[in-house]
Formats: C-alpha cells, sequence, structure tokens
C-alpha cells in the first residue's frame, strides 16, 4: 500500500486533498482521530500530513487541540471569483439597500451553487448557507435559475441526479423540477418556498455575460413575507442588467475563474 492508506496506490496528493475536504461540511475544529476517519487514512498517516499542513498555514491548532482551517488557506480561497465579487459586490451592495433583504451572488460549482457575495439583511431568517458555502442547485432560487439557464445539457444531465429532499416542499422528482425549469425559461425568474430552511424564501434571476450565463442573484426573506418577493424583481432585473455591463470587458472565463464545466460528467 502507498504511504501505509487504506486504498492501494493513493497519491500524497489525495490524501492532502481529503484532508482538507473532511472541513467543507464542519464549521468547527476536529479532532486528529475525526479528520483520519473522514479522510479514510490510517492515523499515523494523517498525523504526518496534518502536521505539515500545519506547519504550511493550512491548518491550525484550536482549542483543546482540535484540528481547524489555517488563515493561510482562508486568504487563498478568497481568491476563488474574485473579479466577480469585486465587480459586482458594489451593486449586491445597492441591491440590499433597495430591498433591505438578504441579498446575494452565486455561480456553478459542478453540481452546486457556490455563493460568491452575500450582504445580511437585519431581519432574522433561517439561513442556510454563507459566503464560500455551497448549496444544490435544485433547492436554491439562485441554483434554479442556473440550471434554467445554462447550456442544455448542464439541466439534462442534473436531472438524472439523485436530488436530497431538505424539507417537505423540496422539489426533487426529476419530471416536476423539468417542467419548473421551463416555467422560470418562461418568466425570467425563480422562487423557493421553505425549500432549504423552513422560514425561507427566496427569488433569483439570471446575469448574462455576452449571451451567455455568467452567474445568478437574488434576495432571500422571512416565509411570512413571501407574497412580496415578485415585486423586488425590478431590482433584480436592474442589477442583472448592471453587472453585465460593469464585467463586459472581462472574459467569462477568467471572470468565473476553474468553475467552467464543459463536460456532463462533471455535474
Amino acid at each position: 500500500m502507498a504511504g501505509g492508506s487504506t486504498q492501494r496506490g493513493r497519491s500524497v496528493t489525495s490524501k492532502v486533498l481529503a484532508i482538507l475536504s473532511a472541513f467543507e461540511h464542519s464549521r468547527g475544529s476536529m479532532s486528529l482521530t475525526e479528520i483520519a476517519g473522514q479522510a479514510d487514512l490510517p492515523l499515523s498517516t494523517a498525523h504526518r500530513l496534518v502536521g505539515e499542513l500545519i506547519d504550511e498555514g493550512m491548518l491550525a491548532r484550536g482549542p483543546h487541540g482540535k484540528i481547524q482551517l489555517g488563515l493561510k488557506l482562508w486568504s487563498i480561497a478568497q481568491n476563488t471569483g474574485r473579479q466577480l465579487r469585486d465587480t459586482a459586490r458594489p451593486f449586491v451592495q445597492d441591491m440590499y439597500s433597495l430591498t433591505g433583504h438578504t441579498s446575494q451572488l452565486a455561480i456553478r460549482d459542478g453540481a452546486s451553487c457556490l455563493y460568491i457575495d452575500r450582504v445580511y439583511g437585519p431581519r432574522r431568517v433561517p439561513r442556510a448557507s454563507r459566503v464560500g458555502g455551497k448549496l444544490p442547485l435544485h433547492a436554491t432560487a439562485v441554483g434554479k435559475v442556473i440550471l434554467a439557464f445554462s447550456e442544455p445539457w448542464v439541466a439534462e444531465a442534473y436531472l438524472r441526479r439523485d436530488m436530497e429532499a431538505f424539507t417537505t416542499r423540496t422539489k426533487t422528482n426529476p419530471q416536476l423540477l423539468a417542467t419548473e425549469l421551463e416555467t422560470i425559461r418562461q418568466n425570467g425568474y425563480a422562487t423557493t418556498f421553505d425549500e432549504v430552511r423552513v422560514g425561507a424564501s427566496s427569488i433569483a434571476v439570471p446575469v448574462y455575460h455576452t449571451g451567455r450565463l455568467g452567474c445568478a442573484i437574488g434576495i432571500v426573506v422571512s416565509s411570512d413575507v413571501a407574497g412580496e418577493l415578485p415585486r423586488h424583481l425590478p431590482v433584480l432585473y436592474g442589477t442583472s442588467k448592471r453587472i453585465e455591463e460593469a464585467t463586459a470587458h472581462i472574459p467569462l472565463e477568467t471572470l468565473l475563474g476553474a468553475f467552467i464545466r464543459d463536460s456532463p460528467d462533471e455535474i
């Protein structure tokens, strides 16, 4: 076995990536034993690699000796979608000022929507994600917009996947979702009602870039005022147009970086 791994032929790179990926769904620190289990590594291998990552600042020792993500890794991650975030941020902030609701911008990362920027509103709304966080495309308004207005193969590939139900209102039936995506294309926007968290609803519209989908923007509101969502469409469409104009001079591949996906196999 290579390097004592439980999987024959596993490279050092794959082991390091497995260790870092163990923190993807954990907001807190983890013990070395937990990391080894998540990464499917022998404890001795995890101990050695985690130590090297700590030395490089990618990981850090937190309270009680547990391991957490390091500031160096956080600093590097801030470059993700940076051109888009930096260019669009004034418009996302303006969208918040005009609506008074949490405003966000997201792009597609494989089968998920990745939140590049978000301005939080003062009202208490159940929170499902954060800047840098990801959610499945089928359960969010920004994700449904991305599915509806991307190249056709994106939705076709996604509808063949198993879809997780977060609440009783999450649409996981491929035929029902396909019908909804067609409605979204006709209407030009998407909405969700209690589909990721009970008590949170959202509305989103696409942002184009030289005729192609670039990203999606939207707002999140408490479900008790979800009926007011459509009245914010003029602000959303106006913001979309302003971001499109502001980013037109930047090539889409540069704007989104590594998040362009060219193959259905990557969904």
